[in-house]
């Protein structure tokens, strides 16, 4: 009788872990929707969550298949140098700009009833056309629902030993079905699932290289060993690593801008008593810190790999962290992290679609059939199934694509997007918190500015960051926020604030709303 190898027995598993898995997540989906009434049901739930079950869900929400999958590859291929960027700097710059913005947000969100972030800044500068606005802009968060589809299918076809392509398409099928149905009041119970994993198995991934600390060498030596530029704070040879204003600088004013990404700074609305939010904030903060640091297991990976290469194969970026998960762990543990990396992505995943899908059926769709939609509940969550229907058509296409052909890493592909749009969304967000007279075009204009300046820098090619094949779309977006918010101070102070009678109209009218 013929054994059975390990490989088999980790398929074997696999298969049994991932299934219950999907019935665990299939049942809260389905005592979510049993909640869900309506389009506001879907966006900010109707149930009441502890502060810890939503600050897990935050973490949860920010960390995704990038964080756990995608980026300890950048660190395998480039060094410490990546560690020091994505582990340090633009942990800092988020976590500083979530506790700061979050309890503006918070209060300004629960004063307008705003569902989504085009909501708010709608409802805020009084311009539906500046909220429809970024409704569309929202669109460019597809790229970031790409990467996780990537990811996702990297680590179970690896695991499971399946096409790709069908992976792909079992992932986009099953998420976005019980997303759909579920909204947020099934997703705080899922992403809480998923945080705790995620914690275990961030535990083990960064305890898996111990013994790289200890002996007669240490995890430093060992990377000058293969390249003394691995264990270097910079990395000139690399396109992302090149020096400390693109390791520090450009990471931290992008960690800074990343909070407005709706999926984050919307969590806080899920809260019910204003006295939650510094205990969701510290819940969430904590875990954010654990999360981050996984990337260090692209240093471990290397080691394991020193040549990048499995069986005289070339072990791809995105691959690195499955390849290290699948080849070094005991298969118990490894079937464990496999577990936590599938539920890093879908926490993410779950949120995106959750907030595109929101937006377009909020947003735009409920602005131009308005007759249509109001007083009209039943057709409104309805509809926005068929959004997502169709965000899960788009989501296999590109993901597809990037699969078969990324540009050294899916990414690259998805930071230019997501990067673009929290860029725009930096300054309408940053001055309708904090500059309560500020006249609408500013922001307007200042959100063009930052569009304008990112995809010029990036596909322009301007400055010398951006020659070669592969550029740093954190280059072009810090310069983007940058740009944004010397445009937004300039013309404030140009056009001087809105009278005083319009400011504090607007303010007793959010006072008593």
């Amino acid at each position: 009788m013929r054994q059975i190898t390990t490989g088999e027995y980790m398929q074997l598993l696999g298969w049994i872990s991932i299934i219950g898995y999907m019935l665990l997540l299939a049942f809260f989906a389905f005592r979510g929707a049993r909640k869900t009434t309506s389009m506001s049901d879907f966006a900010v739930g109707s149930v009441a969550f502890s502060p810890v079950a939503v600050g897990l869900s935050l973490a949860a929400s920010i960390t995704s298949a990038a964080t756990f999958i995608i980026n300890p590859g950048f660190v395998a291929y480039y060094g410490v140098s990546g560690v020091i960027a994505m582990a340090l700097a633009l942990p800092f710059g988020a976590l500083v700009s979530l506790i700061f913005l979050t309890k503006r947000f918070r209060t300004k969100g629960v004063s307008m009833k705003s569902l989504t972030i085009a909501q708010w800044i709608g409802e805020r500068y009084g311009s539906k056309g500046f909220g429809t606005f970024f409704a569309f802009l929202s669109l460019l968060l597809i790229t970031f629902v790409v990467l996780i589809c990537v990811g996702l299918t990297k680590v179970i076809a690896s695991t499971l030993q399946q096409e790709e392509l069908y992976v792909l398409i079992g992932i986009v099928a099953f998420v976005f079905t019980y997303v759909m149905f579920g909204g947020a009041n099934s997703m705080v119970y899922t992403n809480m699932i998923q945080a705790m994993l995620m914690i275990t198995v961030a535990v083990i991934l960064i305890g898996s290289g111990y013994a790289y600390f200890t002996g007669g060498e240490g995890l430093l030596d060992r990377l000058r060993s293969i390249d003394p530029v691995l264990a270097s704070p910079l990395n000139p040879g690399s396109p992302l690593f090149r020096d400390y204003f693109e390791i520090i600088v450009c990471q931290i004013i992008v960690g800074i801008a990343v909070v407005c990404q709706p999926h984050i700074i919307t969590k806080s609305l899920l809260l019910k008593k204003e006295k939650d939010v510094n205990q969701y904030l510290t819940t969430g903060v904590l875990a954010e810190i654990l999360f981050f640091s996984v990337v260090i297991v692209g240093l471990y990976a290397r080691i394991a790999f020193p040549d990048l290469t499995l069986n005289g194969e070339s072990i791809g970026l995105d691959s690195v962290l499955t390849t290290y998960v699948v080849e070094t762990l005991p298969v118990a543990v490894g079937l464990l992290v496999v577990l936590g990396l599938i539920s890093a992505g879908l926490s993410t995943l779950e949120g995106l679609i959750q907030t595109i899908s929101s937006t377009i059926t909020n947003d735009i769709l409920s602005t131009v059939f308005k007759s249509k939609f109001e007083n009209n509940p039943a057709l409104q969550v309805t509809t926005n199934r068929m959004v997502i229907v169709g965000l899960g058509v788009v989501a296999i296409l590109l993901s597809y694509e990037q699969l078969v052909s990324p540009n050294l890493s899916v990414g690259i592909f998805a930071q230019n997007g997501v990067y673009a749009y929290f860029s725009a969304a930096f300054v309408p967000v940053l001055f309708g918190l904090f500059v309560p007279a500020v006249r609408s075009i500013v922001p307007l204009i200042s959100a063009i500015v930052a569009l304008t300046v990112h995809f010029g820098v990036y596909y322009g090619g301007l400055t010398s960051y951006m020659e070669g094949p592969v550029r740093n779309p954190g280059i072009a977006a810090a310069l983007a926020i940058l740009a944004a918010v010397s445009t937004a101070l300039l013309l404030h102070w140009i056009l001087g604030a809105r009278n005083i009678e319009e400011a504090i109209q607007d303010k007793v009218l959010e006072e008593t709303a």
